[in-house]
């Protein structure tokens, strides 16, 4: 007998939200079964019409989807069709996918796109603390004390200092910076408090999941391998003790 799909996670595949983002829907009145509000805990059966504010919702029933892409500059992170840059359309896979958090405009790289709410959720969350690598170049020669006070923290606006991160100079104008926190622009905006502009700002890693070789603007799947590593950090961080 079929016992149904929990509402939260029927969203949460349909890449509505994460699964607490998909209960704050429900509990805002905002999602219906069958022409009913849905309540916490409601279960959806096959057949069944799910809609969040009014409108029809699917579950992706065609497994998880996990993309490697390489950014180009200029691509914005995005599903908003009424921007010509936006990500979705430039990729143009045939199913719902959205990026796993972002990389500004000018930026390149590596960003990881999905249909598992869940999962986004879970790598983008700050709190869990997923290393993301990026390779920098800066518009003068690096001082001596520049990649220590990045390293130490930065404060990027009133009250705001960035966390302790790892850096290493890779030649007089570029550095390898390791964070563990993802903040709006927030490479560039520490550079800029310690009197440096990004020159050109590249990710190479995304916690297990490196570059590699990726020509810019190709995706591929994760391998086998690559996603059992990162579903066994996404858990580890899960239950290991929040910063």
């Amino acid at each position: 007998m079929d016992e149904g799909i929990r509402l939260n996670k029927y969203l949460a595949e349909a890449g509505i939200a994460s699964r607490r983002g998909s209960d704050r829907l429900i509990e805002e009145g905002r999602v219906t079964v069958n022409g009913e509000e849905a309540t916490l805990g409601t279960k959806v059966m096959p057949g069944d019409t799910v809609k969040v504010d009014g409108k029809a919702v699917k579950a992706d029933t065609g497994g998880t989807v996990i993309l490697a892409f390489n950014k180009p500059r200029g691509i914005t992170c995005t599903a908003n069709k009424d921007d010509p840059d936006n990500i979705i359309d430039y990729i143009g896979y045939p199913r719902r996918i959205f990026t796993v958090g972002r990389l500004d405009k000018d930026s390149e790289g590596l960003i990881l796109l999905t249909n598992d709410g869940a999962l986004a959720d879970r790598i983008m969350r700050s709190r869990y603390g997923h290393e993301k690598e990026y390779i920098v170049t800066v518009d003068r020669d690096v001082e001596k004390d520049f990649l220590d006070r990045m390293e130490s923290g930065v404060e990027i606006e009133e009250g705001v200092v960035t966390r302790r991160c790892r850096t290493e100079l890779i030649d007089p104008r570029r550095f390898r910076i390791i964070l563990r926190q993802g903040l709006n622009r927030q490479i560039r905006r520490m550079c800029e408090v310690l009197g440096y502009n990004v020159v050109r700002l590249q990710r190479i890693r995304v916690m297990n999941i490196q570059l590699g070789k990726l020509r810019e603007g190709s995706y591929r799947d994760l391998s086998k391998a690559e996603r059992q590593e990162l579903m066994e950090l996404v858990e580890a961080s899960r239950l290991a003790p929040k910063e």
